[in-house]
């Protein structure tokens, strides 16, 4: 990667008129940051789709490197886009009236060893909350190779079933259907399942 590079004016650029016009900096940061939410990635999924480290893409995003040509190719490669999405320039934050329907049953899933997890409202681009249902197939911590741990802040809604929520910092905690909990997602955490059925939670995470 190359060095850290300092933050850009706009530059302006004398015309034969003697009128000035303005040339935006390139912002792949933002860009970046664009699209991995859209296709509801965290960071850390997604340094696993494209192999560089979290660190890496953190500073990519923002603005703090800019990314080798190797680098862009890793992006998107692992993002399954094509080189110039990258730098198209980035939409307006602004929304007004945005709506999505997930019918039940029809969100989209993504099996995991311990979890199965049903992504909801995926056809929504830049989303600030990432909401999901999942059931949980753990019966042990040990199920688990490590910690979860991810950027942001979690809420957990218990729908169903009966389980155990492990936190880093904290002993374990039962919880049944209608319990709730709000936690910070860079802590350590696991469910696990404690009734014979699996659990099913409601996830959502705040960016």
């Amino acid at each position: 990667m190359s060095a850290e590079q300092p933050d850009m004016p706009e530059l302006k650029i004398e015309s034969g008129s003697g009128l000035q016009a303005n040339v935006e900096p390139l912002q792949l940061g933002k860009r970046l940051r664009e699209i991995r939410q859209s296709l509801s990635l965290t960071l850390e999924e997604a340094s696993q789709k494209t192999g560089l480290a979290r660190s890496t893409l953190s500073k990519i995003e923002n603005e703090q490197i800019s990314p080798t040509f190797t680098a862009v190719q890793k992006l998107a490669n692992g993002l399954q886009i094509d080189i110039p999405q990258l730098f198209a320039k980035p939409r307006s934050t602004m929304a007004s009236g945005r709506r999505v329907l997930t019918k039940s049953g029809q969100g989209t899933p993504h099996p995991t060893s311990t979890y199965e997890h049903e992504l909801l409202s995926t056809d929504l681009a830049r989303k600030k909350m990432v909401p999901f249902k999942t059931r949980v197939r753990a019966r042990s911590f040990d199920d688990f190779g490590d910690w979860v741990r991810h950027e942001g802040e979690e809420f957990l809604l218990v729908l169903e079933g009966e389980l155990a929520l492990y936190t880093e910092f904290y002993e374990p905690v039962a919880m049944v259907a209608g319990d709730s909990m709000y936690y910070d997602a860079n802590m350590g955490h696991a469910l696990v399942s404690l009734s014979e059925a699996d659990a099913l939670v409601l996830w959502i995470v705040a960016r």
